[in-house]
């Protein structure tokens, strides 16, 4: 590419960036028609624009990325969309089979697959959550190994390297993972490196991986990658769930449940 083309090709980064924040919402058709270029073209330019987390893809054009803000304390979060997050992990329990190995990851919603899983049940549980133990501990038929590392306060989680490390010495039959934030084109993220480096290895020890997440975490997108929306290959959310974005998981291949 010539020195010009580069400049020209900033400069209309540069422009689609500014309308994206003024109008929220742009279009491939748009954007070929403003700049007298090819849908092509521009299809590369929202695909770099969003690489660097300028722009959000969206299929047809690019919308607005999404603020944010710091993930309110476990505790807090309780109260926050408990229909939803009592469907859902009841959903989820309900996949779980006698003398099964799996995995409860953090959050609130993954404290609920927990509250349901059968009295008779027969289990071995890993978990690197405090809630999850605190549910379970006198459970009669489940041996429960605990993660260890560093606490992360305001989750209940064991995070950080020690409990990296200990996660990859597991299998599981299934592995059950709540998400920060969930975009399609951008993937699981969230804002706390010590708790992503955990959740990848998590996510990598799952015969089955299956993501529970209520409808409020979708078409999110924090500040660091934990995975692509692929390493799931069940999401499990609740009906207020957007249908396009459902649609759109399906077309990458995820399986999705709505309850």
């Amino acid at each position: 590419m010539s020195e010009n083309n580069s400049l020209l090709k900033l400069e209309r980064h540069g422009h689609i960036q500014n309308l994206v924040a003024s109008q929220g919402r742009v279009t491939v058709q748009e954007l070929s028609s403003l700049f007298g270029v090819s849908d092509a073209t521009i299809r590369r330019d929202l695909e770099e624009l969003d690489s660097q987390g300028l722009v959000l893809r969206t299929h047809g054009g690019a919308i607005k990325v999404p603020n944010v803000s710091k993930e309110p304390p476990l505790m807090q979060r309780l109260g926050e969309h408990p229909e939803e997050k009592a469907r859902i992990g009841k959903a989820a329990a309900g996949m779980v089979r006698d003398k099964e190995t799996i995995f409860l990851g953090g959050g609130t919603t993954v404290i609920e697959v927990a509250r349901n899983l059968p009295p008779d049940i027969k289990l071995t549980v890993i978990t690197n959550s405090l809630s999850v133990v605190n549910e379970l501990a006198r459970h009669p038929g489940i041996e429960l190994i605990v993660i260890g590392g560093v606490m992360r306060s305001s989750e209940l989680n064991m995070v950080g390297h020690v409990a990296e490390l200990a996660v990859r010495e597991f299998r599981a039959d299934r592995v059950f993972l709540g998400m920060y934030a969930v975009d399609v084109h951008s993937g699981f993220t969230n804002d706390y490196p010590p708790e992503i480096l955990t959740d990848r290895a998590i996510l990598s020890i799952g015969q089955q991986v299956i993501v529970l997440v209520d409808h409020s975490k979708f078409n999110r997108v924090s500040s660091m990658l934990v995975a692509p929306v692929t390493a799931a290959h069940l999401i499990i959310s609740d009906l207020d769930t957007p249908e396009a974005t459902v649609d759109q998981l399906r077309e990458l291949g995820v399986q999705v449940m709505l309850v």
